[in-house]
């Protein structure tokens, strides 16, 4: 595994936490964040979500909801991701905030809008390296089946990206090839760190 890759959802819980874990079982160089400026979970009903902080820890986010209501959170799904999630990293973290991070060779997001904030965020940064980034959108839906195949996919994308000697000159081929099998439209942009 030679290539750092980041994977970016709205609030670093589901579908990047799914391929954050994916790719960290085998193996991958991998971090992963949220772009939005909280993290929001489901509540009781849609008008009443639970908020946390960025970098408030998934096990004090499993407790919390654990005690408000561990029937729904259990049912809903909550609970298991946030459990998979402590197995995977302390809190989840801000794609705005990880410059101290370093630079990645590769960033998959899950959401067109979170795919331009990490463009306009890159973009905003002093371009001093002139390392490039590959940013690639793969839109999927924010619920743990469609983030699970989503993950599984993301996975394959970044294992076909990982095998390649030079990515940027095998790009356009990969993207089209992973479009054409898993029938798929992907968004992508090179930028520079």
């Amino acid at each position: 595994m030679k290539l750092r890759y980041a994977m970016v959802c709205s609030s670093n819980q589901n579908r990047s936490m799914e391929a954050h874990f994916l790719l960290k079982r085998e193996g991958f160089d991998v971090a992963s964040y949220g772009t939005g400026q909280h993290v929001k979970l489901p509540g009781p009903s849609i008008r009443e979500p639970n908020v946390y902080d960025f970098g408030t820890p998934y096990k004090h986010m499993f407790d919390d909801l654990r005690r408000k209501d561990l029937e729904l959170y259990k049912r809903n799904g909550i609970l298991p991701m946030l459990k998979r999630n402590l197995g995977v990293k302390l809190a989840p973290q801000r794609w705005q905030e990880n410059a101290a991070d370093g630079p990645f060779d590769v960033v998959l997001t899950f959401e067109e809008k979170v795919f331009d904030l990490v463009l306009e965020d890159v973009h905003n940064r002093n371009q001093v390296l002139l390392k490039p980034v590959l940013v690639i959108n793969l839109e999927v839906k924010d619920n743990h089946e469609e983030a699970a195949v989503g993950g599984r996919q993301a996975l394959l994308l970044c294992q076909e990206l990982d095998a390649t000697e030079n990515w940027e000159d095998t790009i356009d081929d990969i993207i089209n090839n992973f479009e054409k099998q898993h029938r798929r439209k992907l968004l992508y942009s090179i930028s520079f760190y």
